[in-house]
């Protein structure tokens, strides 16, 4: 690991007296960093047969100097402008090819110096692998031989990733259709530099809209011209020779580009103007053209709009075709769905949308399949007569899943599960896929049955399993259970049924996840991958996952770690607590009370939880529930204070009851929308000693069309909001808080502006608070010198006001 400068002058005992402070980069304490400073597993991809996987290495951190490379930030996307790839991507550093049957691993030859890979893509045959590797001009094209294990530069020229993946393998297996960047583009110009034409205005026609509030847009002419620069391409066929022919006979700012399934036509979508400054990218206007596979225009498909008008509500849509993609089981057929509503969920109409199938060459008017009730939430295709349709909606928690006949138009769908989305205990589970003669993945269907593969969590803890569901009955049949009580086994894949041999995982608190067949018939289990616990540090640490009631009778749980040298016969000592936690909503108190925590999985403590604590003499309920509910008309929000302190309070009794803690000696923490709790809970109840929230949102009137689960917007409930807000009730917050953020803050609505405000306001108020921006960091951090020194902060911080 890199080693950091850690200055000697400042003396720990003294160093939260100060107002502001000019810190270098810290270390936490060894037990701590024993655990963050680990080397990260690789990375694991099978091939459908499961003969070769590759395995992806990369570092654990990023770095700083990772994060300081250039970047522009244009209509919601962050960009490199020297290597025309995101700013925020994570390379991986090596290749490797392993072979299942006979566990042996081979290093890839050929790589490029300095490996910096993205865009893994296996080929439609399995027999290559490409990606692309960024140099410090741009990005470049290279695939794998797999059965050779050798890598080869293709591309002469540089591609374009600024809009994401690049590349796109024709269904031969021997060429990929890539983007690379438009021949003499102009010159990026500097907004700061360049003198304005004039003022930049914005107008509204008086259409009621709610947007969210969206980080990252364009803000003036200089973006505008600077992300046509940046996201126009052209489309070129490479093939594996490295030969390069243009593919597209104009450039465009391509967003999207995919195959048919049979490969004979090429879908491709471009952004267009008129551009806007309050929607990102991807609601800017859109068209989409459907291509032969020599590159000769076939049909404009769909046209959409600028979208900047939004009505209120999660269920509520854009008008005009969305969701529109390739069919998978069938040559060439598009699907795409269309609002019956106007796109608005106050629109009461029998049924919300319709599905539509399209094909080649689409000289015929696009055949209506069916309508929903509910908002479309997709389709599985299978075959001819057999797909699996979802909707839902979100106000009343509802999903329905039906068995339709995409080959009868109109054909009435048959209902399997009509249930609330938020029951965990009822999940179905997911159906089990294949790959079919184009390459797609579709519905396995096997003697008029299906398979699902399900997480199997219910009162008594998690079983996962695998059920048959009958296609003509709809019944299910259950044909194996994991009945594991010291591992937990999660079921991937059916790689032979008649066979009965199964994909799974298996670990447990003390061993790494790693691969495995099972098979269901002789019980016989066979490694695959064998990685090593990099923690076992953690290994006598007490684990156990604790259930208990909310005062209104919910049924709370959480993940309750113990040091190893504490001895929970004696309990002679009591520890101080920390609880991090998150908030969710829900509609009602039975899916709420539901937990999905096992004690088996794999204790892997993170920079976003407090694990690493109890290496250092802390108690720790992680994960705790914390669940916010709103039943019938009410909506969770109306009670959210009185809820979220019932949920702390039934947390700390909890654990007290058991005898491990000292009640008075409590900590709480949570990032983004727990850090909002944090903030919430430090300043309606008398519960904690201290907090630490990272990278949240204070005030909620900064975010008034709506955060986190919340419809309405400001001017519909401000008592909501204000209540919900701790910038609004910063008077009443008198306990030591640790404000962390990113300074980079990518996330809508939680702009690092909040943090500082709210500092401001709790500093001038008198309030004990401490705030730490990271630099470069997103909302999530990455680099390796801010995590470490966000450790040794958090640390100080709790020896400071909670353990002394």
């Amino acid at each position: 690991m890199k080693a950091f400068f850690i200055s000697t002058c400042l003396l720990i005992a003294s160093f939260y007296s100060f107002s502001q402070e000019n810190v270098t980069y810290q270390k936490p304490p060894q037990e701590i960093l024993t655990l963050a400073d680990y080397q990260r597993a690789p990375g694991v991809s099978m091939d459908s047969k499961k003969e070769y996987m590759l395995l992806t290495y990369r570092n654990t951190y990023k770095n700083l100097e990772d994060l300081s490379q250039e970047e522009m930030r244009l209509g919601g996307l962050r960009i490199n402008p020297v290597t025309n790839i995101s700013s925020t991507i994570t390379y991986a550093n090596n290749l490797k090819i392993g072979t299942i049957k006979n566990k042996s691993e081979t290093q890839v030859l050929g790589l490029p110096d300095n490996p910096k890979i993205a865009n893994i893509s296996w080929s439609p045959n399995e027999k290559y692998i490409a990606f692309t590797h960024t140099t410090s001009q741009g990005v470049t094209l290279w695939y794998i031989d797999v059965a050779t294990a050798k890598a080869t530069k293709l591309s002469k020229v540089f591609l374009n990733a600024n809009m994401g993946n690049p590349i796109s393998w024709y269904k031969d297996s021997k060429a990929l259709l890539v983007t690379t960047l438009a021949t003499n583009p102009p010159a990026l110009i500097n907004s700061k530099e360049a003198l304005p034409k004039g003022p930049i205005v914005s107008e509204s026609e008086g259409k009621v809209s709610q947007n969210r509030t969206y980080q990252d847009l364009l803000k003036n002419k200089a973006d505008e011209a600077n992300f046509v620069t940046l996201a126009t391409s052209k489309v070129d066929k490479i093939d594996l020779n490295g030969n390069r022919t243009p593919f597209s006979k104009t450039s465009g700012l391509f967003s999207d580009v995919s195959f048919s399934p049979d490969g004979n036509y090429v879908m491709i979508t471009s952004i267009e103007k008129p551009f806007s400054y309050l929607v990102p990218y991807y609601r800017f206007p859109q068209i989409t053209v459907v291509y032969d596979i020599n590159g000769n225009e076939i049909k404009t498909v769909n046209e959409v709009p600028l979208n900047e008008i939004s009505p209120k509500g999660f269920m509520s849509t854009r008008t005009g075709k969305r969701n529109m993609a390739w069919r998978s089981d069938v040559p060439a057929t598009l699907y795409f769905v269309e609002a019956l509503d106007g796109g608005d969920q106050a629109n009461e109409v029998p049924f919300r949308d319709e599905v539509f199938l399209w094909e080649a060459p689409f000289t015929n008017a696009p055949q209506s399949l069916l309508k929903v009730q509910q908002r479309f939430a997709g389709i599985q295709w299978g075959n001819n007569t057999t797909a699996i349709l979802s909707d839902y909606w979100y106000d009343t928690r509802n999903s329905k899943t039906y068995l339709i006949n995409p080959s009868v138009e109109g054909a009435e769908p048959k209902l399997i599960w009509d249930r609330n989305y938020q029951d965990k205990y009822s999940d179905p589970g997911n159906f089990e896929t294949k790959k079919n003669a184009f390459g797609n993945y579709v519905l396995t269907i096997e003697n008029n049955k299906m398979f699902l593969l399900g997480d199997g969590f219910t009162k008594e803890g998690q079983f996962p399993f695998i059920d048959e569901l009958d296609i003509k009955t709809l019944k299910t049949n259950r044909i194996y259970t994991s009945k594991l009580t010291d591992k937990k086994e999660d079921l991937l894949s059916i790689e032979d049924s008649k066979k009965g041999d199964v994909l799974v995982m298996l670990q447990s608190k003390n061993e790494y996840p790693n691969y495995y067949f099972r098979n269901l018939k002789t019980k016989k289990i066979t490694p695959i991958t064998t990685f090593k616990n990099p923690f076992e540090s953690l290994n006598n640490v007490y684990k156990e996952v604790i259930t208990y009631k909310r005062n209104d009778g919910v049924t709370l749980s959480g993940t309750l770690y113990l040091p190893a040298t504490y001895d929970r016969n004696k309990k002679d000592q009591k520890l101080p607590l920390l609880i991090w936690a998150y908030p969710e909503e829900f509609k009602d108190k039975n899916s709420a009370g539901q937990t999905t925590q096992n004690p088996n999985d794999f204790t892997f403590p993170y920079y976003g939880s407090f694990v690493y604590w109890v290496t250092r003499g802390y108690a720790v309920l992680d994960d705790a529930s914390f669940p916010i509910i709103g039943e019938g008309t009410t909506e969770p929000n109306d009670t959210f204070i009185p809820q979220l302190v019932a949920n702390a309070k039934a947390a700390i009794d909890a654990v007290d009851n058991l005898g491990y803690i000292n009640r008075k000696k409590v900590a709480v923490g949570g990032h983004s929308y727990g850090a909002f709790m944090t903030a919430n809970l430090l300043t309606h109840s008398d519960l904690f000693a201290c907090g630490i929230a990272r990278s949240g949102a204070y005030n909620r009137t900064l975010t008034p069309f709506g955060f986190q689960s919340e419809q309405r917007n400001y001017w519909d409930v401000p008592e909501v909001y204000n209540t919900m807000s701790p910038f609004m009730n910063a008077s009443k917050m008198k306990t030591p808080l640790l404000l962390v953020h990113g300074e980079a803050d990518n996330n809508p609505g939680t702009f690092t502006l909040q943090t500082e405000r709210y500092f401001q306001a709790l500093k001038g108020l008198g309030a004990p608070v401490r705030m730490v921006l990271l630099p470069k960091e997103s909302h999530g951090y990455v680099a390796e010198e801010n995590i470490f020194h966000l450790l040794w902060e958090q640390d100080q911080f709790l020896e400071k006001y909670l353990k002394n």
